[in-house]
């Protein structure tokens, strides 16, 4: 049962040490003496990673369910402990190292550095390629994992890949260079979108890897508030929300047209939702004088965009917004972006089969023999995808409920323990008290605490049941 979860989670830390080479070119560039740090995180991961691959190493046409849950349980988060080495030897201790890394690969955007400004160019983009490979890797874990663990509802996009072997790896590899070709594409056009907007490099690639990914690094501590640049506000904002696209939308769109598959409703729900909430956002802020129209709709449309996607980026303190925001910035962070996109949270697709379900409640209550089919759209939707869809929704619930108290036993109080949980779930980073809020940050909490927040970042990330999955007797039966 081992070999090929080992052999493949070797890979995928080969490529993680593979990365850290980046930061230590960036460190020989700036004549920086820690460059070493970096090599020697890099040799540790690379010599890890080759040696689970070649000791593993074999023919893998298929996979079972059990090593599927395994791979993606071991494979997230050893890449996560290991990307936290070359934090821990820049002074970070180790339980701010592996929050950091965590919220990097999760693409939350939390952090625990409280000025990031001071932090050697090599760790601020680690920050970022974290964000970056987090981002890639959600995407194809969602769209050729998720389909075949049944999680969620995500079964009803087997049909996405009906042209590919039905075997594991030919699946996977065909998923990934699609899936590869569209995230560099939008990355490079954020890059020199930044960088016209005014820019330099270093910050536009940073910022282009974390607004594709979701992600929400920053190499400043207002994050991007502080360009005090509305071009660059509504750059970000743009690509916030075609990183929340799924990934295989674009080249379908491209390559077949199809503008009324269950990805294309999807999408249209999601631009409706998100126009409903930045008109709310932004009428909120004009008749309450906060801003005049026209900074009120960029405000609005960068953060709610930002919360949405689970980005977690920036522009202004929206906790001073009033009380109003508090509350819509819970709602704006469990809504989530689509399913295949960088993004975290629930997703559309899943309040889409919700609402479904209470709209046929709704007719049944009343006309209790009518026959009345479950649609997403045009689309079907079966009593299994259904039913996948409320487990998951369920355990993310029960897992809140549960690491909230866990929070709260260590002397928090209940908005601090819940604001937490609840953005390290689904993956926004800011909170919704001033503390962890978008002036705040994690560095206060105490280190057990630090490694729960971890573990939910990773948990929401990987749609909960597929970690829950193996705290089960029946699994390692």
């Amino acid at each position: 049962m081992w070999q090929p979860v080992l052999m493949i989670s070797g890979y995928f830390i080969s490529v993680l040490g593979i990365a850290m080479l980046f930061p230590v070119a960036l460190d020989i560039y700036d004549t920086d003496a820690k460059w070493s740090y970096f090599i020697t995180s890099s040799i540790i991961a690379i010599f890890i990673g080759l040696s689970l691959f070649l000791s593993n190493r074999g023919r893998i046409r298929d996979i079972s369910l059990r090593q599927a849950y395994l791979l993606t349980t071991i494979s997230w988060f050893a890449v996560t402990l290991l990307a936290a080495i070359p934090l821990t030897l820049y002074g970070a201790d180790f339980a701010d190292a592996v929050f950091e890394a965590a919220s990097g690969i999760s693409t939350t955007g939390s952090t625990i550095y409280t000025d990031v400004e001071v932090l050697p160019r090599s760790v601020l983009l680690w920050r970022a390629l974290l964000n970056g490979l987090g981002g890639i890797g959600i995407v194809i874990f969602a769209i050729a994992m998720l389909p075949f663990l049944g999680i969620g509802g995500m079964q009803i996009f087997q049909r996405e890949n009906s042209d590919v072997n039905e075997k594991f790896m030919p699946r996977i590899s065909y998923i990934a260079k699609r899936i590869i070709i569209v995230y560099i594409t939008l990355v490079l056009a954020c890059l020199f979108s930044l960088k016209l907007a005014g820019m330099n490099w270093f910050d536009a690639l940073c910022h282009a890897l974390s607004s594709i990914a979701t992600g929400g690094f920053s190499t400043k501590n207002a994050s991007v508030g502080a360009f005090h640049n509305p071009a660059i506000e509504w750059i970000i904002t743009i690509f916030m929300f075609l990183g929340a696209l799924p990934l295989t939308f674009y080249h379908s769109l491209l390559a077949t047209k199809d503008i009324h598959s269950l990805r294309s409703v999807q999408v249209n729900t999601f631009i409706k939702v998100l126009a409903v909430y930045i008109s709310v956002v932004t009428l909120w802020l004009v008749y309450n004088n906060v801003y005049d129209f026209e900074t009120a709709l960029r405000q609005a449309s960068f953060n709610v965009v930002s919360i949405v996607t689970s980005t977690g980026f920036v522009s202004a303190d929206y906790l001073n917004w009033g009380a109003f925001a508090g509350t819509a910035f819970i709602i704006f962070a469990l809504t989530g972006g689509c399913t295949g996109s960088t993004s975290g949270s629930i997703k559309i697709f899943r309040w889409q089969v919700i609402w479904a379900q209470l709209k046929r409640a709704m007719i049944t209550t009343l006309e209790p023999h009518r026959m009345s089919p479950l649609k997403v759209g045009s689309v079907p939707i079966s009593g299994e995808v259904a039913g996948s869809v409320y487990i998951m929704l369920i355990a993310f619930c029960l897992s809140l409920t549960v690491l909230t108290f866990a929070v709260a036993l260590c002397g928090y109080d209940f908005a601090t323990s819940f604001s937490a949980v609840l953005a390290s779930m689904t993956n926004s980073g800011p909170g919704v008290v001033a503390s962890i809020g978008p002036s705040g940050n994690y560095a206060f909490f105490p280190d057990r605490i630090k490694y729960i927040l971890a573990f939910a970042m990773l948990l929401g990330r990987l749609e909960v049941m597929t970690v829950l999955v193996l705290f089960t007797k029946n699994f390692w039966k």
